[in-house]
């Protein structure tokens, strides 16, 4: 992920910590951590790097359950996570004696975060794993001391994990993004694509596929490590594919990208990875993080929310709050003021206060006179059905406008929504920007610059253009 998606990471949606910890318990690695945990005992020995030795490897297969070629692997690596995470604990190096591990207790008397603190412990064991070659490429690389060649490998350890960190970077801000597939699976080579493909380019060249084929190979090696850990749920590569490339007659089905491998992040593989994101220094928000701040955090803090986004948080914020009525009245102080950033605010607080409710409506009155706020509950009593609504003034109505455009701008840059409002706006009043200039708005000039360049009839472009430069001269002078 780049340091640009550093401070503009959308809000994720967290499921409750008990049931995380539950999901946490119940995945195969950890899970199998904790039976060798509880199976470990004086007879138990270890290697030099805390490894089960090779003749205790059967048994523990056994004691899981597992079988075929694979089982003293899938063995040896829920013991590491064991040793890795403190559910068992190395007494003895030079003997390789061990004992239960203090944490062993946390997986059955602690807490939710102490059970998911043991999981992300887990998580960092078995993604230091996927950044690793693979075990045969690693033998073929060891010279005849028995050290590993990494040069012949082709292989930089810091690269390879950066790769990694770079695609669930990816994979998480598809997953969180309000147009991305949000609980649903994505397509392995859009992933592999997000990491090597140039946003600028336009076709690929065949360099570039080879690339994005190679990663994909790689990425799905990866995932079937990560998937026992719960941090996806993973449908590999079909590997009829392979067969399918060498034999030139086969038949390969490619409008079915299923085939190709999806991946979707599960509700713990979201808490890891915000978790790994924030101890990385990105800014990683969840829902809910503002339900116990004041209404100015909750304005200032989703104003660059997605709307789907924004309204969660909003709820568990009045959910928080008792009383309807003065929840109303804090959102209506927090979104005063002339600050860069009160339009949104107050575009935010009108979303709000359409949450609260027919019990805002005192609230509402009481700001009619507000020169900030009376255009928006004027607005607001309106479209609540409520008699007995004040007529605005002409300037009001200016002003009000200046304020709605500002935060849509704000809100969604030069969009096609905002473009479409601009011609309406335009065409609705034919003296506009003749009387839009004089309103005493910080936004004025501004927004008047952003109907020149968004309206397509140059000749009301160079009006909007015109009627900014007097908005400023007024503001200078």
């Amino acid at each position: 992920m780049s340091d640009s998606s550093r401070s503009s990471l959308p809000p994720v949606r967290l499921h409750p910590e008990a049931e995380l910890a539950r999901d946490a318990l119940s995945t195969p690695l950890l899970s199998r951590a904790a039976r060798l945990a509880r199976w470990a005992g004086p007879d138990t020995r270890v290697d030099a790097g805390g490894g089960l030795v090779d003749e205790q490897l059967p048994d523990a297969a056994e004691l899981l359950g597992l079988s075929g070629d694979d089982a003293a692997a899938h063995a040896s690596e829920a013991w590491r996570v064991a040793v890795d995470t403190g559910l068992v604990e190395v007494v003895d190096e030079e003997a390789g004696t061990v004992a239960t591990g203090a944490d062993l207790a946390l997986l059955t008397g602690g807490s939710p975060q102490d059970v998911l603190g043991v999981w992300l412990g887990a998580l960092e064991t078995v993604l230091a794993d996927a950044s690793v070659p693979d075990l045969d490429d690693l033998v073929d690389a060891m010279d005849a001391g028995g050290e590993v060649d990494l040069s012949s490998l082709d292989w930089d350890p810091e690269a390879e994990a950066e790769f990694l960190d770079g695609v669930l970077g990816n994979l998480y801000l598809l997953t969180v993004s309000e147009d991305g597939p949000g609980d649903g699976p994505v397509p392995l080579p859009a992933l592999a694509a997000s990491m090597i493909v140039p946003s600028d380019m336009g076709e690929p060249t065949n360099d570039v596929l080879e690339q994005v084929s190679d990663a994909m190979m790689r990425l799905d090696d990866q995932f079937r490590l990560l998937e026992p850990v719960g941090l996806v749920d993973y449908q590999p590569v079909d590997e009829a594919l392979m067969a399918d490339a060498e034999d030139p007659s086969a038949a390969v089905d490619d409008t079915d990208v299923s085939r190709y491998g999806m991946v979707r992040l599960t509700p713990l593989g979201r808490y890891g990875l915000r978790s790994r994101l924030l101890e990385a220094g990105f800014e990683a928000p969840a829902v809910g993080d503002l339900a116990d701040k004041g209404a100015d955090a909750l304005l200032d803090g989703t104003a660059l929310y997605p709307q789907s986004a924004a309204q969660a948080e909003t709820e568990q914020w009045l959910a928080a709050r008792p009383e309807p009525l003065a929840a109303a009245r804090e959102l209506l102080a927090a979104a005063r003021g002339a600050d860069e950033g009160a339009p949104l605010r107050r575009l935010r607080c009108q979303q709000a206060l359409s949450l609260v409710g027919t019990e805002a409506e005192p609230a509402l009155r009481e700001v009619l006179d507000d020169p900030e706020l009376g255009g928006l509950a004027r607005v607001w009593l309106s479209e609540a059905g409520f008699d007995e609504v004040p007529a605005p003034s002409q300037d009001l109505v200016f002003w009000l406008t200046i304020d709605t455009l500002a935060a849509q701008l704000a809100a969604e840059g030069n969009s096609d929504e905002l473009r479409a409002l601009v011609q309406g706006l335009a065409a609705q009043h034919s003296g506009f920007f003749t009387a839009a200039w004089r309103v005493e708005h910080p936004a004025t000039a501004d927004v008047l610059e952003a109907m020149g360049r968004l309206h397509p009839d140059k000749k009301i472009a160079k009006e909007a253009r015109k009627a900014a430069f007097k908005a400023r001269s007024q503001q200078g002078g």
